[in-house]
């Protein structure tokens, strides 16, 4: 009996550590770094609270119970990745990347916060390219790298706008610089760099050929991939008459992949998100890979899929539903299939030829004289930065989510599981959970996990609900486990 328990508890610690195979990009594709199957992006922006919502002692990804209910209610939608704003290096983020991992869901991380010294600022980008912004920068790295399922960081978001196009990409892109080569002395793989930018469609493709083109003298600099915040799709609009046909056309040549980091018009409401059919249709799926829909949890400016009443009680909006109808209806199979093409593309070498907007009032910035590192941040690339803590995988036993969930109707939805996978979470293998008659919106329930706070350090990571880290390696790790099953 003691062996069989043994035996099953350990297959359980080995699904929670291998759920997710590192992704790495491939022409203009994401793929498994394994199988090499495209990997499309179904994915929501995280920022539960907002960005008042984060503080130096809460981030997104802190609280381990928030976490293990938002992942299980990803499950049932079918999410495959999330985007997560702002970060705190100093937090525990063990539990939360766990959950997500072994909930089949990548993340992509924005490495800047709005708090003074986290951001680049776009005025004056001089006066915060320093050793202090990058403490933040690589903090967040280092607390992330080691985390499978991270699958990429954005070095800035919408930095880049209509007032500020001429000096600031230059810093941007030495940020993708400095960020490529932290990574490639000082963590276990190549993780992804790339930019996020806001919908300007007069400085847009200058925008993604800054940063995709080659520089010979400093590789590096070249962006992995291109994110963009769009919001051009409102209600029941068409391909055309949303403009992302034009976005099709415009993106078709990239040489990096490109994905929706933002999407989901609100001016029509509820949304019924009929863009999902087109993103991921064979047309954009030539040109783009995938999209994240802004946002997971309702804030003041509505765009919420998911209502949080309290710690206990949780409401899934008339969105989240309507957003399940689209997602269900699309064919996985030709949307993550391989194409040759998108892999054989090569980059432009970086020229002025490439930048429309060159000269004239407000010309977009057209060379690629990017600023040299700073003597600190060049020490903190060779040796690493002194002193951060860094993420580790930890065991997750918990399935069943510790909050009440009702529907917007008022009806409680039962049964909702959390499900540790060994692959990644799509629609079609996404959890249902059942709708009773209970119209409360109100309920306890005691947690069933505890929240994440301290610091994460590389030899010591922390556990969930109590269970043997899978930091535990060799015969001693055996006999830990062992014991606790005793």
């Amino acid at each position: 009996m003691i062996y069989t328990r043994l035996f099953a508890s350990l297959c359980a610690l080995a699904s929670t550590a291998a759920a997710l195979t590192p992704l790495e990009v491939n022409g203009k594709d994401f793929v498994d770094s394994k199988t090499k199957d495209r990997f499309q992006i179904i994915g929501v922006d995280y920022q539960p609270g907002g960005s008042s919502g984060f503080t130096k002692k809460l981030d997104p990804l802190s609280d381990a119970d928030a976490c293990l209910r938002d992942a299980a209610l990803m499950q049932r939608l079918g999410i495959n990745t999330i985007r997560i704003y702002n970060l705190e290096p100093s937090l525990n983020h063990d539990e939360c990347a766990s959950i997500f991992n072994a909930a089949g869901i990548y993340m992509i991380l924005d490495v800047s916060n709005p708090l003074a010294g986290g951001y680049l600022d776009r005025s004056q980008p001089w006066t915060t390219y320093s050793a202090i912004y990058y403490k933040q920068v690589f903090g967040v790295i280092e607390g992330f790298k080691n985390y499978d399922n991270v699958l990429g960081f954005f070095a800035g978001n919408e930095v880049i706008n209509e007032d500020a196009h001429y000096v600031v990409p230059r810093y941007m892109r030495a940020v993708v610089r400095d960020m490529k080569d932290y990574i490639a002395k000082n963590a276990k793989r190549a993780i992804p760099v790339g930019y996020s930018a806001a919908d300007i469609r007069d400085i847009l493709m200058d925008t993604i050929h800054y940063f995709e083109c080659d520089l010979k003298n400093s590789t590096s600099s070249r962006a992995d991939f291109f994110g963009l915040n769009s919001y051009s799709w409102c209600g029941d609009a068409s391909y055309k008459t949303s403009g992302f046909e034009d976005l099709t056309g415009d993106f078709a040549d990239a040489t990096i992949p490109v994905f929706f980091s933002e999407y989901g018009c609100n001016e029509v409401k509820p949304r019924i998100f009929t863009e999902v059919q087109a993103i991921y249709g064979e047309e954009m799926t030539q040109a783009f890979s995938g999209g994240l829909v802004y946002e997971w949890t309702q804030e003041d400016n509505e765009y919420g899929l998911i209502k949080i009443k309290d710690s206990k009680t949780v409401t899934t909006l008339v969105d989240y539903d309507n957003f399940q109808k689209q997602l269900n209806k699309l064919d996985m199979d030709r949307i993550m299939s391989s194409n040759a093409t998108q892999a054989n593309v090569k980059a432009e070498e970086c020229s002025v030829s490439l930048i429309t907007r060159a000269k004239g009032s407000q010309p977009f910035y057209n060379a690629w004289d990017l600023p040299e590192v700073p003597p600190k941040v060049a020490d903190y690339i060779k040796n690493g930065l002194p002193d951060a803590p860094v993420g580790k995988f930890v065991s997750v036993s918990s399935t069943t989510i510790p909050q009440k969930v009702f529907d917007h109707t008022g009806k409680e939805i039962t049964n909702i599981k959390f499900e540790v996978k060994s692959g990644v979470n799509t629609p079609s293998s996404s959890n249902s959970g059942s709708s009773t008659s209970s119209s409360s919106s109100s309920g306890s329930s005691s947690s069933s996990g505890s929240s994440s706070s301290g610091t994460s350090t590389p030899t010591n990571a922390a556990s969930l609900n109590g269970a043997p880290s899978l930091a535990l390696g060799g015969a001693g790790g055996f006999f830990m486990l062992l014991a606790s099953l005793l």
